[in-house]
């Protein structure tokens, strides 16, 4: 299930909270923060995880074969099992959550199972994205990770609107370029087996480039919409954010991106998590 994959869903839910606006720190509201962070992390995201992990047995048994389901750790019935008990908890959770915040139509629930059918998609055949397109797979990676818990953050404690969607779908061309940097451990695996990543269409070095450039203009252009409804103190603190980020990508990956892509996300990535933060307190400051 990968629990650090956990944390960036996780903290999306409390960048949409922030946004909202309408999140008030109370014991029942840090309680359904959690249960909404519960619900997009270890449920929903472990199940993304263990079903990817299914679908890509073959290409790990390649790249890295002492991983549970190629190594023959855990049967594949159980796997089975995990994937259905993860996706059926993540939207019981999902309704409860609408239960709780009153909503006529279950946004909640809604934004649950379409993640989750996103997921099978972008892992599963026949459509398989990452066999098939590696920009689009690359970006419903990074909109699962960025936009989809926001929403689910924004929904529970305000009213989802256009304005969020589009800002965070915007954003999640930034996660597109985090996305791109899981593809380079497995790039071997990728090209044996025909799966369309980008370092396997672009070249390892291309596919570096096109990974920090989507990440550093799309947050500087959140930073130039910041501007643009007058919060420049947080769109300066975004751009500062912006600066050692870009510092850790020459010093680590452009140099040697499948060498150092771990050490990058340790030190890169804190700063692109902090951005989130800054853009979501600057939309609930102006109340968009």
């Amino acid at each position: 299930m990968k629990p650090i994959t956990w944390i960036p869903l996780m903290w999306g839910v409390i960048c949409g909270a922030v946004s909202s606006g309408g999140f008030v720190w109370r014991w029942e509201n840090v309680l359904i923060a959690a249960a909404c962070m519960l619900m997009s992390g270890p449920l929903l995201a472990g199940y993304t995880q263990t079903l990817n992990e299914f679908y890509d047995r073959e290409v790990d048994a390649i790249n890295e074969p002492y991983r549970p389901i190629p190594s023959g750790a855990i049967p594949l019935p159980k796997v089975i099992a995990q994937i259905w008990v993860l996706l059926i908890a993540g939207i019981l959770v999902a309704y409860g959550l609408d239960r709780w915040a009153g909503h006529e139509f279950p946004i909640l629930t809604a934004l649950a199972i379409g993640g989750s059918l996103v997921s099978y998609v972008y892992s599963a055949p026949p459509l398989k994205l990452k066999q098939n397109n590696g920009w689009l797979s690359s970006y419903a990676l990074g909109a699962s990770y960025i936009a989809l818990p926001w929403w689910a953050g924004h929904a529970l404690f305000g009213t989802l609107n256009w304005t969020i969607v589009t800002l965070t779908l915007i954003y999640s061309l930034a996660g597109l370029g985090i996305a791109i940097v899981n593809d380079f451990k497995s790039v071997e695996g990728d090209r044996q087996l025909g799966l369309q990543s980008l370092p396997v269409m672009f070249g390892v070095t291309a596919a570096a480039w096109i990974c920090v450039l989507m990440i550093d203009i799309f947050q500087a252009g959140i930073a130039a919409y910041l501007i643009t409804i007058r919060e420049n103190l947080y769109a300066s603190i975004l751009l500062l954010l912006v600066i050692p980020q870009i510092t850790f990508q020459d010093m680590y990956f452009l140099r040697d991106p499948l060498k150092n892509d771990v050490k990058y996300q340790a030190s890169a990535q804190p700063f692109l998590v902090l951005g989130m933060l800054v853009v979501a307190l600057a939309l609930g400051h102006a109340g968009i």
